[in-house]
């Protein structure tokens, strides 16, 4: 049985796709965006929160722990993430939720026997599965072998993708629904910048799945000093009237949750906006957008 690393199952989404919802979060991405909101997410490894402020060193975990990769001295919990093996056998004693694994390996067989819960309130709203990530590609296997199973218990399948792969997608698209399609920035050197890699083999695979009348949304997330700008917005409609299957545009507003999940994890985030992102500040470009492709756009 095909499995992957899967670190969260959001039941009852409406943001993810049509109707009600259940997205599957897999680890592991090619990206590495400055803004990450799912740092946990890069690794396909499990890995260890570990919530400081939550700690009472009460010295249960550095008990349990083979690799003293927690330590009490003085009364001051240490812990030392090189040395972590990531058992999880701190997490099972840690009385305040201090410390949590984060990353489960599963089949394909087990995530769809979940998914298929709420199977009445797909049927009645319309909704279905979502697969998000991460980058769900990066697990190409597991990712068209649930959609199989999906598509084998009449759900409505999506997928949402930064289209870094290169993978066959159009061997998936028999299988989806709907691809929520990031585009994140446009000049090539500025993408390499932002996120680690060229966006050229993500715009030939935007391309090739419009070409074979894939369903697509354009989701786009909106960074503050990144891509906020009149061009970037002139951008996004130029592309989407060059597309036929585009069928609406989303808009993201950048929010600061992965930095303290960043910082949890041990892990660095160079884009360090703490502010929200206010919805209402992107209404006007989402007005432009709307009069240049006359399609649906949502500021989420």
């Amino acid at each position: 049985m095909i499995s992957a690393t899967i670190f969260d199952i959001e039941r009852c989404s409406y943001v993810d796709g049509p109707g009600i919802r259940t997205v599957v979060f897999m680890k592991g991405c090619p990206l590495n965006c400055a803004w990450c909101h799912n740092p946990e997410s890069k690794s396909t490894a499990t890995e260890l929160f570990y919530k400081g402020e939550l700690c009472i060193a009460c010295g249960s975990c550095s008990n349990v722990c083979a690799v003293n990769g927690h330590t009490l001295t003085d009364g001051v919990h240490l812990f030392d993430r090189e040395k972590c093996v990531r058992c999880g056998k701190c997490v099972e004693v840690c009385y305040s939720n201090a410390l949590e694994i984060c990353g489960e390996e599963r089949t394909a067989e087990e995530v769809i026997d979940i998914v298929l819960h709420d199977k009445p309130f797909y049927e009645e709203s319309g909704g279905g599965i979502t697969l998000s990530g991460g980058e769900p590609l990066i697990q190409y296997d597991f990712t068209l072998s649930l959609l199989k199973l999906a598509k084998q218990h009449g759900l409505h399948t999506a997928i949402e993708t930064s289209g870094f792969s290169n993978r066959d997608l159009t061997i998936l698209n028999d299988f989806v629904d709907l691809w929520l399609y990031d585009i994140k920035v446009f000049p090539e050197e500025e993408h390499i910048k932002y996120t680690g890699v060229s966006n050229k083999v993500i715009f030939d695979n935007l391309y090739q799945l419009d070409r074979i009348g894939a369903r697509i949304i354009l989701r786009c997330p909106i960074i503050p000093d990144v891509n906020m700008t009149p061009q970037h917005f002139t951008a996004i409609a130029d592309l989407e009237n060059t597309l036929d299957n585009v069928t609406a545009i989303h808009l993201e507003p950048y929010h600061p949750l992965g930095l303290s999940k960043a910082e949890q994890l041990g892990k660095g985030q160079p884009y360090q906006n703490n502010k929200f992102l206010e919805p209402s500040v992107l209404e006007p470009f989402a007005d432009m957008l709307r009069e240049k492709t006359k399609k649906e756009v949502v500021v989420l």
